[in-house]
């Protein structure tokens, strides 16, 4: 049997070596719009800039994309949904009234499913005071169909009914609950806002700067039911079954004489809750740890030391056991992936397929771990599109090895 060369067999290991090491995302769907590559001026039939992504419990994905043009007008936006296969339907798209006006909503954000199945989302503008409004809270059926404004944000005197929504979860108890940074009652501080099954929106807590932190950032589910996140310089828990509210201080340490600050992401599978901290000032950002009651806060070293800490998104917990996220701009400005160990804070991996010129485009939005193991995310720019076309953003799926869920 005829040998192969020695130099041969190695390039080969190394080749498939660099590529087990360096997995490709696989593009999903391209938004793409109508209009030259050159100006990136032009409509989107099917949205552009897609961001929030989930995988329902039918196994489908859905998100929202920002706007339904680039260029001049970046308004609108829609909803979609995505199979695992490839399938793309557009599900809503919002479109300005016959006066101009964005009543129903405007630049949609994020996504999430309710126990009743819906989809549940907010706009970032439109609805009351458009433009250019605070945005609406939205309800839409899986098809497209039934879709309703629950409520127009900053509606109220002295918007007591909250704007700037920072997260949503849907409780054990059939409703859905959001934090806003801004608005309650009071100090201007932020709320805990619930809607019903029938779609009544309400204020449940609103905050005091003093005693409860202000300008919430997160929303978890704890596996007591409760509703755990962070306000600055707190860690907060409502239990919705008692109406019952606390507030932990967070200790975070100086860095070069300066005070830290950070917000709780994901709940470890040691039961204790990871997010990210960094400081004004100081360049770089890092993973800390802490526990349910806000005691025992561990703050790991800086992963990185980019200028303001870089742009990281939602972290997750993967099935590997390690926290994963993507920053959207990264270390070149187009974006990466990375996962982190829970133990110490360091980067475990750093995966950068992201550029103007590659397929998935740019500047990716948060990731999810889907079913089957694979992420799957968004790009919020570029790609590739046909001539006459240019692309904004693609969805992607990246395997990169992890045990499904």
């Amino acid at each position: 049997m005829k040998r192969k060369p020695f130099l041969v067999v190695v390039f080969a290991l190394l080749a498939s070596s660099a590529f087990a090491a360096s997995p490709k995302p696989v593009v999903v769907y391209t938004f793409t719009c109508n209009g030259s590559a050159f100006w990136r001026i032009g409509p989107c039939p099917n949205g552009g800039t897609p961001y929030s992504l989930l995988q329902g419990s039918d196994g489908n994905f859905y998100g929202n994309a920002q706007v339904s043009s680039e260029g001049r007008s970046n308004n609108g936006g829609t909803v979609f949904s995505v199979t695992t296969g490839g399938k793309f339907t557009l599900l809503h798209t919002f479109r300005a009234g016959a006066n101009g006006t964005y009543a129903n909503g405007n630049n949609p954000g994020q996504l999430i499913e309710g126990t009743d199945g819906k989809l549940y989302g907010t706009t970032i503008n439109g609805g009351a005071n458009s433009p250019p409004g605070d945005g609406v809270l939205f309800r839409v059926n899986k098809d497209g169909s039934g879709f309703r404004v629950i409520h127009r944000f900053c509606s109220q005197t002295s918007c007591a009914d909250g704007f700037a929504v920072t997260a949503m979860v849907a409780g054990t108890d059939g409703n859905l609950y959001g934090t806003t940074a801004y608005g309650g009652t009071g100090c201007d501080c932020g709320a805990i806002f619930r809607v019903t099954p029938s779609g009544e929106y309400k204020i449940v807590f609103s905050f005091n700067r003093s005693t409860d932190g202000y300008y919430p950032t997160s929303l978890i589910l704890g596996p007591d039911g409760s509703l755990y996140g962070s306000s600055l310089v707190f860690l907060f828990k409502y239990t919705p079954a008692t109406k019952a509210f606390q507030a932990f201080p967070l200790k975070f340490p100086l860095v070069h004489g300066a005070q830290s600050s950070g917000g709780v992401s994901v709940i470890g599978a040691n039961g204790n809750f990871y997010g990210l901290y960094a400081t004004y000032g100081v360049n770089g950002v890092g993973l800390f740890e802490v526990e349910r009651d806000g005691s025992n806060l561990q703050a790991f070293p800086y992963y990185n030391t980019i200028a303001g800490g870089g742009t990281p998104e939602r972290l997750i917990l993967a099935s590997d056991g390690n926290i994963w996220l993507s920053d959207y701009n990264g270390v070149d400005g187009d974006g990466d992936i990375l996962s982190l160990s829970p133990s110490d804070g360091t980067v475990l991996q750093t995966l950068t397929p992201f550029g103007t010129s590659a397929p998935v485009g740019a500047n990716p939005g948060g990731i999810i771990q889907a079913k089957d193991g694979n992420l799957w995310g968004t790009t919020t720019d570029f790609g590739h599109a046909s001539h006459g076309h240019f692309a904004a953003g693609t969805v992607f799926k990246l395997n990169v090895g992890l045990p499904p869920r």
